[in-house]
């Protein structure tokens, strides 16, 4: 019993370390974007001698931080609705519904993640701006709607379900919408909440895609734009502490509120539940 007390002991220890080790850059961002800048140059402090809030004044009222904050917003809930809407009817037509070329369809989807997001940037620009929806919110919001990963998670979890329900819904003279929508899909809401806050998160932290295809501010994303606050007068280390402090609060407020859903849906992601 001492052994296991002094086991239990040294694993917290160690737990409070980890813990400590992970939070210090986020306190060590925090501390940088309330001193003031000469303070953040000249001084290697853990706690500020003066507290001061001119950088968040700065981001909040000299910069399009609203601007950004709105694009993300409409860019990301957009994302989130389209590819569960997507991926859920083309997930039950692959696990319910019989049709030629269904296997080669759903080896097709597989066989997406073989290939990198990165290495097709080139044709989906060349297709926006043939589109012309270069520097718009379509342009930024159309090559993120293809996610494999969620119709394979939803067509696992439809495979599952009896195909006796199915049946007894169609003698019934339910269409294959009523059987998705109204059948199906409310049998999964834990799977599509967890999908659709870990589709949220990953549309708002997207860096890549939307810098190439947007050249204006009023059109960036907040992940874009913080990328814009430096000055004539070289780099503001509180300033873009406390834009990236604000830029990324949304999400981390979001991860606090529905971490357990997020962890489910990382597990799903990955395989590890199915």
């Amino acid at each position: 019993m001492p052994g296991k007390t002094l086991g239990n002991a040294l694993l917290l220890i160690l737990t409070l370390l980890i813990a400590c080790t992970w939070a210090f850059p986020i306190y060590w961002a925090i501390v940088t974007s309330i001193k003031p800048e000469q303070d953040v140059v000249n001084k290697t402090t853990l706690f500020p001698d003066v507290f001061n809030f001119s950088a968040y004044y700065y981001a909040l009222f000299e910069t399009k931080l609203s601007t950004w904050y709105l694009n993300s917003i409409v860019t990301s809930v957009t994302v989130t609705v389209v590819v569960i809407l997507i991926s859920v009817m083309c997930a039950y037509a692959l696990s319910q519904i019989v049709f030629p070329g269904r296997k080669l369809l759903y080896g097709i989807i597989l066989a997406s993640f073989m290939v990198p997001s990165q290495a097709l940037v080139i044709s989906q620009f060349v297709l926006m701006h043939t589109l012309n929806l270069i520097n718009s919110w379509g342009g930024i919001i159309l090559p993120q709607l293809i996610v494999p990963v969620v119709v394979i998670v939803y067509k696992q979890f439809f495979d599952s379900v009896p195909k006796e329900l199915r049946e007894a819904a169609k003698l019934d003279g339910c269409g294959e919408f009523q059987i998705l929508f109204k059948l199906y899909l409310p049998l999964n809401w834990g799977i599509t909440t967890a999908l659709a806050i870990i589709t949220y998160i990953m549309a708002w932290n997207a860096f890549l895609w939307p810098f190439l295809v947007t050249n204006s501010d009023d059109m960036m994303t907040i992940t874009v734009g913080i990328t814009q606050t430096r000055d004539a007068f070289g780099v503001k280390y509180a300033r873009d502490m406390a834009v990236a402090i604000l830029a990324a609060m949304p999400v981390a407020v979001a991860y606090l509120l529905f971490q357990k859903r997020v962890t489910q849906a990382l597990m799903l992601s990955s395989g590890i539940k199915g």
